[in-house]
């Protein structure tokens, strides 16, 4: 899977037009990039995943890399 610079992976995602319109709207809504957007929702659902409350410690560095 490609890297780029920053240490983050490249994955290209195929998803409906109505999904794809619906997450530009939530994006924009919360001033991200729709990538910002998708890789905050998909962080989201790995914490809930893993029982980790929002104000609880962050997800371990090893899974996410923070923005520069």
């Amino acid at each position: 899977m490609p890297e780029n610079d920053n240490g983050k992976k490249q994955l290209p995602l195929r998803i409906s037009k109505g999904l794809y319109e619906e997450l530009a709207r939530w994006a924009e809504d919360d001033f991200r990039s729709l990538n910002g957007q998708i890789e905050y929702l998909l962080t989201e659902c790995v914490r809930r995943r893993r029982g980790v409350k929002r104000d609880a410690d962050p997800v371990p560095e090893e899974l996410f890399e923070k923005d520069s």
